[in-house]
């Protein structure tokens, strides 16, 4: 029995220090974020799950309502933890290279890869047993898909998150735990 889940990234969302958790979506993620509505609303979505952060259940928060639906937020897909410091862009960017080379590195007080793809595959994997033949919408972040993704197929990895935009769209098709076919749904 086919599985489906779609992996809704988050839209464009403004960057304040030390505001992770809360920080919303631009006027720019807002607009996007009812094109995403629009095309899923006809999908058929079943379930809508989330990341707790506020941009992600913003992402999904049209489709929850139009369909009726509850959002469950999961701790565990939360965004990946990178130091225990305020680290610069650059310095973020050459952590996250670096990660995809060895899934086991970090920055002080950060979170590897490895442990992000763990956390949340532990959502994700009983989600998919509990669910067959449903279809689930993930609100999620561009590191934390890609490394849910990565789990079931090595080729979604730091090239595959470069691409990404805000939003973007992967319909992901299973067979039990198995992925059978990834598509994007998002063009613009």
């Amino acid at each position: 029995m086919k599985t489906i889940i779609y992996m809704v990234r988050h839209g464009e969302s403004p960057y304040n220090e030390g505001n992770e958790r809360t920080r919303g979506l631009t006027p720019k993620g807002k607009i996007d974020i009812e094109k995403v509505t629009k095309l899923l609303i006809g999908e058929g979505i079943d379930m809508i799950i989330s990341s707790p952060y506020t941009r992600a259940i913003l992402s999904v928060e049209g489709l929850a309502k139009h369909l009726k639906l509850d959002i469950k937020a999961f701790e565990d897909l939360r965004e990946r933890h990178f130091a225990s410091y305020n680290i610069e862009n650059a310095e973020l960017m050459s952590s996250i290279r670096e990660s995809f080379n060895d899934f086991d590195y970090t920055l002080p007080g950060g979170e590897s890869n490895a442990d992000c793809q763990k956390r949340a595959i532990s959502v994700l994997k009983p989600l998919l047993k509990e669910n067959s033949g449903k279809k689930i919408a993930i609100g999620t972040h561009g590191l934390v898909m890609t490394l849910m993704m990565n789990h079931f197929d090595s080729a979604f990895g730091l090239e595959f998150l470069n691409q990404l935009k805000k939003p973007d769209i992967y319909k992901m098709q299973f067979e039990d735990l198995e992925l059978e076919e990834v598509t994007r749904m998002w063009n613009d």
